[in-house]
């Protein structure tokens, strides 16, 4: 359950890369919270001593109760083999499901709810961020202000384009870059905390008390808008696999925690002596000698977390196709020594056309923030959730530990997530209706293949019957592997039946090749292939990944020789149906689903692609079928 301590000679190195990768979202939060509460929020809090006390009370314990506690001290240790985030949570929860059909379907809707939710807020991040960092043009010259849409979209854009060279060389930038900002954010507010040194007794909880207390509806609606200052907790646990939780804890409370908080203080000391300040408290707390490097700065900092969402939307992508619940897309690899480096051509260029309609739609970072935080509540809410199947019974706690810890965590969770409801009319049914959309396409799109599944094997004979018929009336048989490839392992593929058919022959050795993919990050060399001989030279092979492996089916065929069957990658032929689909009236689906289904089936990347098969040795048996 614990991952290894690394050595302590790499710890800080490891520290700086997360710092690089891992709080770019949360990291740039000071752009936009403070304003978004006192200034162009759609419910703007009065700047008087009190809200101001109060808010950067609520501002520190929201960081402790939920990122420090919440999910560095316990979600983090809900590793699957040391990969973290909402899918390897989803695979761990429903792991003791099993044989339970309502809780498995149960657990599985609200993963794949929590991964639609981190979409949305994929697209809101990227958007949002940029937009508030070169916002600060505004600050330092005000006739710009017609340039900042037409910035960003230019920013973004480069952001995007720049994705298929892959993020090593960039990635090498990333971890100083970021050591500069924080040190900056903190420099920053200590310098305004010198002039006022009483902000800091908004330290003690109690400000956060007496705020519900005296105004609990204000305090509450304001909610809405603190909840943006622990953007990106996902982050942390999504990027554990990448660099374990030890130099991300260290990363944390060494340094990205104090930084924040020092910033937070220092604008809120600003507001209290300069009240015009609230129109930008981030970028007015600069002395104005250093506001253009300030804003350059930021634009990189925000450039980084925005490449952190999109390379974490490629891992969840990747992951959730594996897993089922995407169809096949086309994958690059943009590093040699590090698989985890994928660029995703759809999903890039998807979330690239749906940040820049966001940027333009709404056009300013206080527009965008009336948006942000309904999704980012929803993943905290069903993270708690899947993590209290974790602590209940895969830790075996107790129901009475589980349920106090879990009801502290969804009383917080809620809390926000209920102030952020208020924001639907003012944008934040946006990330809803997103979340809604992609929700529909991943369930149809599972529901879809078990149906086509069922059809298939429906319809399919028993294979060993087969073989004994094979055995008693054989037919001319040729040299060579042919390799069979079908989801069901137990019937007769149908490109086997069309090849016999129209061919009249069968290979010198036959193997039934079945893939299947785990809810396990990595599967070993030593489980990834199983070898089952039958009569008459058939064989039943299963390879095995975890929804974080590369598939390589001509690589990993080799380890069969060690299971009994020589594979000669020149001598071997893959024959694939390819089946051509019809939506129609039977049930299992609704027509409207079925012909989603049946247009996304259509537009999927082919099997030959998918596990890196020769095309010059593919064969492609079609048929039609009727779901």
């Amino acid at each position: 359950m614990d991952n290894q301590t690394p050595h302590k000679a790499t710890l800080p190195t490891m520290a700086l890369a997360a710092l690089g990768v891992v709080f770019g979202d949360i990291g740039t939060s000071p752009l936009y919270t403070m304003k978004e509460v006192f200034s162009v929020g759609h419910h703007p809090l009065p700047l008087n001593a009190m809200n101001v006390y109060g808010i950067l009370s609520l501002i520190t314990w929201a960081l402790i109760l939920i990122v420090s506690i919440k999910y560095v001290a316990f979600i983090m240790r809900s590793d699957n083999r040391g990969e973290g985030g909402i899918m390897a949570l989803l695979a761990l929860a429903s792991r003791n499901a099993e044989g339970n059909t309502n809780k498995q379907r149960n657990i599985m809707l609200l993963g794949i709810l929590g991964a639609c939710m981190f979409y949305a807020d994929g697209m809101i991040t990227p958007a949002i961020s940029v937009l508030s960092a070169v916002e600060g043009l505004e600050v330092a010259a005000p006739s710009l202000h017609q340039a900042i849409v037409p910035i960003t979209l230019c920013v973004l854009f480069l952001l995007f384009w720049a994705q298929s060279k892959g993020t090593a060389i960039v990635g090498a930038f990333f971890g100083p870059v970021m050591l500069l900002w924080f040190g900056t954010l903190g420099l920053l507010g200590i310098i305004n905390i010198v002039h006022d040194t009483t902000i800091l007794n908004a330290l003690n909880p109690i400000y956060a008390v007496k705020f519900f207390m005296i105004q609990p509806w204000i305090a509450f609606v304001a909610l809405g808008a603190v909840v943006l200052a622990v953007t990106g907790a996902e982050a942390l646990y999504a990027d554990m696999g990448h660099f374990g939780r030890y130099p991300i804890r260290l990363a944390w409370f060494g340094f990205v925690l104090p930084a924040l908080l020092m910033n937070y203080f220092g604008q809120g000391a600003l507001m209290l002596h300069n009240a015009d300040s609230i129109k930008n408290p981030f970028y007015i707390m600069a002395p104005e000698w250093a506001l253009f490097p300030l804003i350059i700065l930021a634009t990189l900092a925000t450039v980084i977390a925005s490449q952190a969402v999109i390379t974490g939307a490629f891992s969840v992508s990747r992951q959730a196709l594996q897993l089922g619940y995407l169809p096949r897309m086309h994958i690059q690899h943009t590093s040699e020594s590090e698989q985890g480096q994928v660029y995703m051509p759809r999903v890039n260029w998807g979330l690239m056309i749906a940040v820049m309609a966001l940027v333009i739609g709404f056009g300013s970072s206080g527009d965008l923030a009336a948006a942000y935080g309904i999704a980012v509540t929803g993943d905290m809410v069903i993270t708690t959730l899947l993590a209290s199947v974790v602590f209940r019974e895969i830790w075996r706690w107790s129901k009475l530990k589980t349920g106090l810890l879990v009801a502290l965590f969804l009383v917080i969770d809620l809390a926000f997530f209920g102030a952020n409801v208020l924001k639907i009319p003012d944008g934040g049914w946006v990330p809803l209706v997103i979340g809604v959309i992609i929700f529909v396409l991943m369930l149809t799109w599972k529901n879809g293949r078990t149906l086509v599944y069922n059809r298939l094997k429906s319809e399919s004979m028993a294979i060993e019957p087969f073989i004994e018929a094979v055995g008693a009336h054989p037919p001319q048989r040729v040299p060579g592997i042919a390799v069979f490839m079908t989801p069901n392992p137990d019937g007769v593929p149908h490109a086997m039946l069309h090849n016999l058919k129209h061919n009249k022959v069968l290979h010198e050795k036959v193997m039934i090749l079945t893939v299947k993919f785990l809810d396990v990050p990595h599967t070993n060399l030593e489980e990834r292939v199983t070898v089952e001989a039958m009569l008459h030279e058939f064989y039943r092979v299963t390879v095995r990944y975890g929804f974080k492996d590369e598939p390589d089916l001509p690589r990993d065929l080799l380890l069969c020789a060690g299971r009994g069957l020589s594979v000669d990658p020149m001598d071997t032929s893959f024959f694939i149906g390819k089946e051509i689909l019809i939506a129609s009236e039977k049930s299992g689906m609704a027509i409207w689903r079925k012909k989603i289904f049946v247009g996304l089936f259509r537009t999927a990347e082919t099997i030959t692609n998918q596990f890196k098969l020769p095309p010059n040795r593919v064969v492609e048996l079609g048929s039609q079928l009727k779901i």
